[in-house]
């Protein structure tokens, strides 16, 4: 196995995450590995430029000069490993893979086939149903029938990520409404909870280094504000099958709801989630093995399903204050 003496990592649509890469800076120190965190985002008041080694100012992810922006970026900065943290940069990166990594960066990134898979809700339930899955029912809106419907519901879009436009529905006015408001809406049985997400850990060879589930006891803007870590085997088996199936490629997250002791699989999101630092902090140290395994680093990774729980998450707002030089430093970062 070659060692690598550095590593440098890119991380896209960076926003909100100061958590998670500070946990690869730990990671950084505790491998006595150099290395660069490069984040990007279109805003530059993003939290996670703050702590980034290289921020970046990008366009939009829909814009033409996205990827080319990227691919200098990656050029420029010596990116070794590429890490998405929004459900729609998936796709994109996934579709861009060869110009990318033919800057020697590597993509945390599943194929096209599976990004479309994890970002169409609807697939996504037949999926869950061709593995053998408990999964919620669900209808298109045209599909549902006054005599399959018990209420209350709940809808989606097909498309959505972070928690929007999504409603429970109690009654006959509310399902009109918002079969009407909803984008392209998938509607669901109602699930009572609890509601479970589950960090799955795979290297970009699609092998499991481990999963660790965690109960959301609170969320705030899609994102998990409290939350505790479990243990259910049943759901390790899951996301070992999930992430075989797939294939996956990288990390991933896996959510499901308890209906009558099962659980019930609903969503996959082809990324980190949002409330991984609690995964890391319980045991299942992704940032660690990751750039481990990129530098040729020997790690020492826990059997599946090792790591502590009833340990809690409970999170609270704090604060960057930047001078006007801070954000003119990161306007003029972009290439």
């Amino acid at each position: 196995m070659v060692h690598h003496n550095q590593i440098n990592v890119l991380f896209t649509s960076a926003g909100r995450r100061v958590e998670l890469l500070r946990a690869f800076r730990k990671a950084y120190q505790q491998l006595d590995l150099e290395g660069n965190i490069v984040a990007v985002d279109i805003d530059p008041l993003a939290p996670a430029l703050q702590v980034a080694d290289c921020p970046y100012l990008v366009p939009c992810l829909t814009d033409a000069a996205y990827i080319s922006t990227l691919e200098e970026i990656c050029r420029r900065e010596k990116v070794d490993l590429v890490f998405p943290l929004i459900d729609p940069d998936i796709p994109v990166l996934a579709q861009h893979r060869a110009v990318l990594e033919a800057t020697g960066a590597r993509l945390a990134v599943v194929s096209s086939a599976a990004a479309a898979l994890a970002n169409d809700k609807w697939q996504t339930t037949h999926f869950f149903r061709q593995l053998g899955l408990p999964t919620a029912h669900a209808w298109l809106p045209h599909e549902l029938e006054a005599t399959q419907i018990q209420y209350p519901l709940f809808i989606k879009p097909r498309g959505g990520s972070a928690a929007r436009h999504t409603y429970t529905i109690h009654n006959a006015d509310e399902l009109a409404f918002f079969s009407r408001y909803v984008p392209d809406p998938v509607i669901e049985e109602f699930l009572p909870g609890p509601e479970i997400t589950s960090d799955v850990v795979t290297w970009l060879d699609g092998r499991v280094l481990g999963v660790v589930s965690r109960q959301r006891i609170e969320v705030r803007w899609g994102e998990v504000a409290k939350g505790k870590t479990i243990y259910d085997a049943q759901i390790i088996s899951a996301c070992v099958k999930i992430a075989e199936a797939l294939p996956a490629a990288g990390p991933f997250t896996v959510q499901c709801i308890f209906k009558e002791g099962i659980p019930h699989f609903t969503e996959i999101n082809a990324r980190f989630g949002g409330g991984a630092p609690l995964g890391i902090w319980a045991g299942v140290d992704s940032p660690r093995w990751l750039l481990a395994l990129a530098a040729g680093i020997p790690v020492e990774i826990p059997p599946l399903g090792e790591y502590r729980t009833s340990l809690y998450l409970t999170r609270f707002d704090d604060s960057f204050v930047l001078s006007e030089k801070n954000i003119e430093t990161i306007r003029g970062s972009h290439l």
